[in-house]
């Protein structure tokens, strides 16, 4: 299956700023299996270690922190050749090693000929206030679920994939091409992105079988939460965690701690909250009631959304039925459009918009997203279903007068005015070249 990662790490390992990797992401969503293909593709040997699969491992690195002296006994172990530029090592799950992890820092400095990645699934997690983290000494990467794009890729799709990225005009896209998307785009929401249900799908075509490995890997999710999770915070990360379809049902989709129960308050569940985060498994969108430079500067930490790393995970969640599908507008219109803004968020989080916002004006009108873009900040207002409501963009525009109003639906590429209209499967291209 091929990834976008595969030209990160490419740049990654030609780049005169090459340090040892650190590659971060949610578990299972395809950091072992891409490294592992990267190594095949991009090297003449691959070693590869993993630390939660053998705890022996974490013995090589209680003795010495040398380069070099690992990469005689680690050759050895790995019965393979460690060669400067030729070999990829691999140190993954490299969390339940925090002396591993410490020791890129000494490849960074005595050995950055070596060209050394560390994966794992709960680094976030394992290193918050680890001392012997090598600050400055490692580049970073963060690998997601499949976005829509890879997804029509995985599904044989390529055509359609290079179509899309190449599109630039606000010329209505052929009906019977945008039909098709659409359908695709419904497939992709019961999906999602996690490796092993597109690949289940792209081989068998069984819905049914696709939502049993989602509901593995929400099963596998939770009893994460029980192995790795501080003892004390395991009941408050499950409560969140099981809370998060039912706060995306609600119109107004801001968190709301009362829904728990009505003496919760933000401060008690924070740490269970960004525990969630680092392990990369929700995302959050702060509120920004003046949309200024940075929104980073304006955002309120204390009113956020949070969103489900994975779109099809959210429906698993729900217990969304394969025959949403079915239907023409269902599985987008779902529990207030929950899916749909899900998606989005998604999408512009594993394209280029690491940090997701949004605005409301009293209470009167709400934009799902807003985006920083070109010393521009446009506001993206997402639609379930064909609705051509605009009425927040609208009363945005008064307050404010972006250059673009940005809109994302179903129907088809369209531009009126300020107002741009983005098909939802489209929506990681904004802006579009012609803008």
């Amino acid at each position: 299956m091929k990834r976008d990662i595969y030209q990160l790490l490419e740049e990654w390992k030609s780049s005169i700023r090459r340090k040892p990797l650190v590659l971060n992401g949610a578990r299972q969503v395809g950091k072992t299996h891409s490294l592992k293909h990267f190594g095949r593709i991009s090297y003449k040997n691959t070693a590869y270690l993993n630390f939660e699969k053998d705890e022996r491992l974490g013995q090589y690195f209680e003795g010495t922190l040398d380069p070099k002296q690992l990469i005689k006994i680690l050759s050895i172990h790995t019965e393979t050749e460690i060669e400067p530029h030729h070999t990829l090592l691999i140190l993954d799950e490299i969390q339940e090693c925090p002396k591993a992890l410490n020791s890129l820092k000494y490849f960074c400095e005595e050995a950055n000929e070596y060209h050394v990645v560390a994966a794992g699934s709960l680094l976030g997690v394992k290193t918050v206030g680890e001392k012997g983290f090598p600050v400055g000494k490692v580049n970073f990467l963060r690998m997601y679920p499949l976005t829509f794009f890879e997804f029509l890729a995985a599904l044989g799709r390529e055509k359609t994939r290079n179509f899309l990225e190449e599109y630039s005009t606000y010329e209505p896209i052929p009906n019977p091409m945008h039909e098709k998307l659409i359908h695709l785009l419904k497939l992709y929401f019961f999906i999602g992105g996690m490796p092993e249900a597109v690949a289940e799908y792209a081989k068998t075509e069984k819905l049914h079988v696709v939502r049993e490995i989602q509901e593995e890997i929400l099963n596998a999710y939770e009893r994460d939460f029980a192995k790795h999770a501080p003892s004390h915070e395991i009941m408050k990360i499950t409560t969140i965690w099981k809370q998060i379809h039912r706060q995306l049902a609600k119109e107004n989709k801001k968190f709301i701690f009362a829904a728990i129960r009505k003496s919760a308050r933000g401060r008690d569940y924070e740490e269970a909250i960004q525990w969630l985060s680092d392990a990369g498994l929700i995302y959050k969108s702060y509120l920004v009631e003046s949309p200024k430079f940075p929104l980073s500067a304006y955002a309120d930490n204390n009113i956020f959304k949070i969103f489900l790393a994975d779109v099809g995970l959210l429906g698993a969640q729900s217990n969304l039925s394969p025959q949403t599908i079915i239907n023409k507008d269902f599985l987008f219109t779902e529990f207030q459009g929950a899916l749909t803004e899900n998606y989005v968020a998604q999408e512009l989080i594993a394209t280029k918009y690491k940090e997701p916002y949004y605005w409301t004006s009293g209470g009167t009108a709400e934009v799902d997203f807003l985006i920083e873009e070109d010393h521009g900040i446009y506001p993206l207002e997402v639609k379930a279903g064909a609705s051509q409501k605009k009425k927040s963009l609208l009363v945005y525009n008064q307050k404010y007068a972006p250059s673009k109003l940005i809109r994302a639906t179903i129907m088809n590429v369209k531009h009126d005015g300020n107002i741009y209209n983005y098909p939802l499967y489209l929506i990681s291209r904004f802006p579009l070249k012609s803008d």
